[in-house]
């Protein structure tokens, strides 16, 4: 089998630097470019710009004015060439020369920091300049440089005379300014760039410690199965939301698992009672004597069917800490309230009455809803004489924004003492009552999952009160129906 060597693989934070980096590099370079290009026109702009204000005094010159030996117009483009180039002081960078026909005839004292003369084929790419129909602006490329330049034809009045001035800018002169600008800029934008990635190493490195703290909780909660540890949330961004959520998940994880055990737990030690009841029957059971034999088969399917109805409220508890325990839907509470009257009156010999009805809608499991209320009205017909009262009823309360159901025995009662645990798991205060103890559990668990909580009121010996409050949308409730002690008695 081939050897697998592990891949390197880069942090998160690296790759975030990485990133910030790029585009800082990127906005940089296209900063520099797009500035870059903008001062070369700009550069051009103002070359020719001075090659036209020198050429408009040529013309000036040339149309208009007289020639400084004579006082008199020029008589010679010759004249006119001389004085030309003799006014014209030139720039930076900046040329001048007289063709005479196609040769360059004069070059003024004053020059500039290059010659056209020094070119020799920018002299033979301006030869024809005196033929030229009028002044006109190009560009020359030679091997030695580029050059802006403006020729300015002169011609005597009989065309026996063809001259022309011309002006001329080094270009690469003038645009080597501009790129010892922008190397100080590529030098300041790289500084800058080092700086960037010092800065934002630690910068990125405090943002991430979350996500850091984050996976090493992660760690350490896979290596060791606590999951009752949380993750410190500092701040109110993105990553603190986050932890917020992992929090949440490790909450319901710890609730789940917690779940589990406890499902386990009382597996365990619930079913081994009646386990080891039917194991010792069977054992001492004589298979030779029929009627020892049917005892024997009626105690362990009774214990069989209490064992499965434990099961059944165990798997009940199970599920409800899952979200879809419950499946809420609008639930009209009154009649509800009419269908459950209606499934508890042949659970037993009770004077049943409908106390009153909420007219209110819910938002509930109906189905949920109907198994945690029988619940109730089966603890009440367990804990009361045949004959005594049992009272149905829901109420709709819009201070609180809550509806009420109830179901009211006139039972045993509950001591003070033992209002509290009876709702825990496994509770039976009277042994001798047929029962799993945990109806009550899974009455509050209904309860609980639909935003909800029980209620209990007894006096021990008067009977007892058990109630499940839910909350009730705004306006969805619309008034009551029916009075405590209502008139109709079933059973």
């Amino acid at each position: 089998m081939a050897r697998r060597h592990p891949q390197w693989r880069m942090s998160v934070r690296t790759r975030a630097l990485a990133a910030l980096i790029g585009l800082a590099a990127m906005a940089m370079v296209a900063a520099g470019l797009t500035a870059y290009s903008v001062e070369r026109d700009h550069t051009t702009n103002l070359v020719d710009a001075a090659l036209l204000r020198n050429g408009a005094e040529v013309e000036n010159l040339y149309h208009e004015g007289v020639d400084p030996e004579t006082g008199a117009p020029f008589a010679s483009v010759e004249a006119v060439i001389r004085t030309a180039l003799g006014r014209v002081v030139p720039a930076e960078n900046e040329a001048l020369g007289g063709f005479m026909g196609t040769e360059l005839a004069y070059v003024p004292r004053a020059t500039g920091s290059f010659r056209i003369q020094d070119d020799p084929e920018l002299v033979a790419a301006l030869a024809p300049v005196s033929r030229w129909s009028g002044a006109d602006t190009m560009t020359v490329q030679t091997q030695q440089g580029t050059y802006r330049v403006r020729g300015l034809p002169v011609h005597s009045e009989d065309g026996s005379q063809t001259g022309a001035v011309v002006f001329a800018f080094d270009m690469d002169a003038e645009y080597a300014e501009i790129g010892n600008t922008f190397r100080t800029y590529a030098l300041v934008a790289a500084l800058a760039l080092v700086w960037i990635t010092v800065i934002g190493w630690f910068v990125m490195g405090r943002m991430l410690l979350p996500v850091t703290v984050l996976r090493t909780a992660a760690a350490e909660i896979s290596s060791s199965d606590d999951l009752s540890r949380r993750i410190p949330v500092t701040g109110r961004d993105d990553l603190a939301a986050l932890t917020t959520t992992v929090n949440g998940m490790l909450a319901r994880l710890e609730q789940a698992f917690g779940s589990q055990r406890q499902l386990l737990d009382d597996v365990g030690h619930e079913l081994r009672t009646p386990l080891t009841v039917v194991r010792g029957h069977l054992e001492l059971m004589n298979a030779d004597d029929p009627q020892d034999a049917a005892e024997t088969r009626s105690l362990v399917l009774n214990e069989v069917d209490r064992m499965n109805l434990l099961v059944e409220d165990l798997m009940t508890l199970a599920k409800a800490r899952r979200p879809d325990f419950v499946r809420l839907v609008p639930v009209d509470v009154a009649l509800l309230t009419d269908e459950v009257l209606a499934k508890a009156e042949p659970l037993g010999e009770r004077r049943w009455l409908l106390d009153s009805l909420a007219d209110v809608q819910v938002q509930a499991d109906p189905r949920r809803l109907t198994q945690a209320w029988l619940q109730l009205v089966s603890n009440a017909v367990k804990f009361s004489a045949d004959g005594s009262t049992v009272g149905i009823g829901s109420r709709y309360s819009p201070a609180t924004g809550t509806v009420r159901l109830w179901v009211r025995d006139e039972g045993t009662g509950i001591e003070p003492a033992d209002q509290e645990r009876i709702f825990e798991r496994f509770e039976r205060l009277d042994p001798e009552v047929d029962g799993t103890g945990l109806g009550l559990s899974i009455v509050a668990l209904i309860a609980e999952a639909h935003g909800g909580q029980v209620g209990l009121e007894s006096t021990a010996g008067a009977g007892s009160t058990f109630s499940i409050v839910l909350p009730v949308p705004p306006g969805a409730g619309s008034g009551q129906t029916g009075q405590a002690a209502a008139e109709e008695e079933a059973g």
